[in-house]
């Protein structure tokens, strides 16, 4: 019965909200708090540090359960290139208010009026996006076309179904395909989001800007077959680095430097404007 019960509840888990105290930083990284409205219910709490005129600004997304501090270690280096960053917290992640993580669809909201704050603030800069997992999930799945220069995905799943199956599949071994039907179901009735309108593969083809995707040959949240696949659909001009031995989390931590080389090689000729 316990068991029967928690796998009912799985639902209720992943779709609750991941608020958290995100705290401040240390005086070596200047930044500024800011927040965003989203709509008249929800505002998005971030950090804003602005960057050398010319150099271009970075919306950093942070992945599912999580926060903006993931992302605070791009934002250095970024920064120390001149580049601005402002780093968010999605809807019901971290400070910003919301009562159901939703993988993309309402965090798609949150992408937005990033965006918009982004080209409000700074209009004569060049604009990118670094996303990741869920973070990557909600700028594909933004409802009207992102107006940005570049963008890198990392660790994107293709469709829901395949991000629920696999993680049931490693909390659950060879059982967990056979939950996928009790789970999908549960996320309909609290999210009450058709599974169509959570899949990035149907919308990757609708990202009209610059793409690098990252994957790690390791990840058995989203495999390599399945990141291969979200490549393929999407549209020109593109590129793809597979990390060898990379899994989920965290791209920047497991490669280091050749991280931020790969990164700002693809961003620098879409950023700086005197390229």
């Amino acid at each position: 019965m316990a068991i029967i019960l928690s796998i009912f509840a799985i639902g209720q888990l992943i779709t609750g909200a991941a608020s958290t105290a995100v705290g401040s930083l240390s005086a070596d990284f200047p930044v500024d708090a800011v927040k965003i409205p989203v709509n008249s219910e929800i505002d998005v709490h971030g950090w804003l540090a602005p960057g050398v005129a010319g150099s271009g600004t970075v919306l950093l997304v942070h992945s599912m359960r999580s926060n903006r501090l993931e992302m605070l270690s791009r934002a250095r280096f970024l920064y120390e290139r001149g580049i601005g960053v402002l780093m968010i917290d999605l809807q019901a992640h971290g400070e910003s208010p919301g009562k159901r993580i939703t993988f993309g669809a309402r965090e798609s909201e949150s992408v937005d009026a990033a965006v918009a704050f982004l080209h409000q603030s700074f209009p004569y800069e060049r604009k990118a996006a670094i996303g990741v997992s869920l973070g990557a999930a909600a700028i594909v799945l933004a409802k009207k076309p992102l107006n940005l220069d570049a963008i890198i995905l990392e660790s994107l799943h293709p469709t829901i179904e395949e991000a629920v199956e696999n993680r049931l599949k490693l909390h659950f071994g060879k059982y967990g395909s056979k939950l996928l039907p009790v789970v999908l179901s549960q996320l309909s009735f609290y999210l009450d989001i058709p599974s169509s309108e959570l899949s990035p593969i149907s919308r990757i083809n609708d990202l009209n800007t610059p793409l690098l995707l990252i994957v790690g040959t390791d990840d058995a949240h989203t495999t390599l077959s399945e990141s291969e696949r979200l490549f393929l659909a999407a549209r020109e001009p593109k590129d793809i680095w597979i990390i060898p031995g990379a899994g989920h989390f965290n791209m920047h931590s497991y490669a280091g430097k050749e991280y931020e080389q790969r990164v700002l090689s693809f961003l620098s000729p879409y950023l700086f404007s005197n390229n």
